[in-house]
């Protein structure tokens, strides 16, 4: 079937989304023979949920899935990481609007593509998959992981999803990872935003060949956040288009650990 050119673009923009991922897993797997692959919804690390110390949450792509991301967790080596429990959901198949309505795994509608600074949000769609991801946080929480080793990380749509998520959350976390994500909601929201909250730290990372995601809806989040009174460290990457980098990925191990080690010396 013939598809309008006003059609094509969008199409376009997300394919390109979704083959730069496939692409670093690609060569991610070529050099990792004992993956081992689950089946459903969510996996996580070999030891035993009571045993877990840490909790990791990462929320994928628009269009992505959970399982398809879980190679991430076989970058982090150290042995902090050994006592790791990790989480990766897969979004509901939803209706989207930059894809005129086409159906696909989505947390939240987004109104078009690429976004930009001053793209249009759907806060309503939003807030719904914030409260899904709060009732995850919540269980681990019950289950007994403190809330300063809550990580919550996210890519492109699961990036912007992670940072309104943590930043709505009532407790303070470990810490929130954006990778080639934006601001999902107005200012106004910052209201709710409880002081607990605002001490969840928050790393940025955005390649500044991003064509899906612009780079520079990346740069806004950081005057928008420090006026917020949020603790944000962002980190360009140059030649690197909307996609994950082991380069990105190794500094978030650091990142995580330098918390971790920061957590314990206080508690």
């Amino acid at each position: 079937m013939r598809t309008s050119s006003r059609l094509k673009k969008p199409i376009v923009l997300l394919t390109i989304a979704l083959l730069s991922s496939v692409f670093f897993f690609v060569i991610f797997f070529q050099n990792k023979s004992d993956l081992s692959s689950t089946s459903g919804f969510t996996s996580s690390s070999r030891n035993p949920d009571s045993m877990a110390r840490t909790f990791i949450l990462w929320l994928h792509g628009l269009g992505d899935s959970g399982p398809a991301n879980e190679p991430i967790k076989t970058l982090f080596r150290s042995p902090e990481f050994r006592n790791t429990k990790w989480l990766f959901p897969s979004a509901p198949p939803n209706p989207v609007s930059c894809n005129y309505g086409a159906v696909m795994p989505s947390w939240f509608d987004i109104p078009e593509l690429p976004l930009t600074a001053g793209s249009p949000k759907d806060e309503s769609s939003l807030l719904k998959a914030v409260t899904n991801v709060h009732a995850i946080i919540d269980k681990e929480i019950a289950g007994g992981i403190n809330p300063e080793n809550v990580y919550i990380c996210g890519f492109s749509q699961g990036g912007a999803l992670t940072l309104a998520s943590v930043l709505l959350y009532p407790k303070a976390l470990g810490g929130g990872s954006v990778f080639s994500g934006w601001i999902p909601f107005n200012s106004s929201i910052t209201n709710q935003f409880s002081e607990d909250a605002k001490k969840t730290p928050i790393l940025w990372s955005h390649g500044i060949d991003d064509k899906t995601v612009l780079f520079e809806a990346g740069q806004a989040a950081l005057p928008f956040l420090q006026q917020a009174g949020v603790t944000c460290e962002f980190k360009a990457y140059p030649d690197l288009g909307h996609s994950i980098s082991n380069k990105e990925l190794q500094y978030l191990e650091l990142w995580i650990k330098q918390r971790m080690q920061s957590s314990s010396s206080s508690s």
